[in-house]
């Protein structure tokens, strides 16, 4: 029975799954339908992010191009951009270009969210190799002791070391917020866009963010799962 309750409990993360395809579907549209969309001024993404860059005096950021859809990013120990789509002029392939230059301002600046998660990161990588071997040591000596002490120290260890990718995910959420605010203000204020224009990427930005949240509600409800899983069996 305790076992066909893990399975139960499944149930609790429906919600998050869901919002999770949402998410996932709102911004291969919003993506696809900007990304046929060409900017008035004809500048590409890779030289929109040099403005950028050079507006904000960075001038040790090295742009790059990266394989694959969404796949943008920048890694602040390398101070490399990387922009899949650098020559397009698309609102879409804009927006997201900007918006990972938010996150090279923000590493300019020191922005503490910034400075919290990348601790926080080095925690969690280290907690995620020992979550579930944790949690497996815990199952055998609470079958083969039933309901120690011993047992429970392993599970709620690993139920801890879960949290901290719970905690990974709710940093994570100012840090892509402020980067979109960042993106969206600079491109209007810039007038790189239109005003139109402008709207169609912050429609990209936001759906973009709605994967962020719904990667923290799915963690927050897997936590839950595990903790009323091993309530249950107290």
């Amino acid at each position: 029975m305790y076992y066909l309750y893990y399975y139960i409990m499944g149930i609790v993360l429906i919600l998050g799954i869901i919002l999770s395809i949402y998410a996932e579907v709102k911004v291969n549209s919003a993506y696809n339908k900007y990304s046929k969309v060409m900017s008035t001024r004809g500048l590409t993404c890779r030289e929109v992010c040099e403005k950028i860059l050079s507006a904000a005096n960075i001038l040790d950021v090295q742009i790059s191009e990266t394989r694959g859809k969404l796949s943008d990013y920048y890694n602040s120990k390398t101070k490399t951009l990387a922009l899949s789509e650098a020559d397009s002029k698309s609102i879409a392939a804009i927006g997201v270009g900007a918006h990972e230059v938010g996150h090279a301002i923000q590493d300019a600046e020191n922005y503490i969210p910034l400075k919290i998660r990348k601790f926080v990161i080095v925690f969690s990588n280290i907690a995620s190799k020992f979550l579930w071997p944790l949690i497996i040591l815990g199952l055998i000596f609470d079958f083969l002791l039933y309901y120690s002490n011993f047992a429970q120290i392993f599970i709620y260890s690993g139920i801890a070391f879960f949290g901290l990718s719970v905690l990974l995910n709710l940093i994570t959420l100012p840090v892509e917020f402020n980067a979109s605010h960042r993106a969206v203000s600079i491109l209007k204020d810039s007038t790189i866009l239109t005003a139109e224009e402008v709207s169609g990427a912050k429609e990209v930005l936001s759906a973009a963010a709605l994967t962020y949240v719904a990667a923290f509600v799915v963690s927050v409800l897997n936590l839950l799962r595990f903790i009323l899983i091993f309530r249950k069996r107290e």
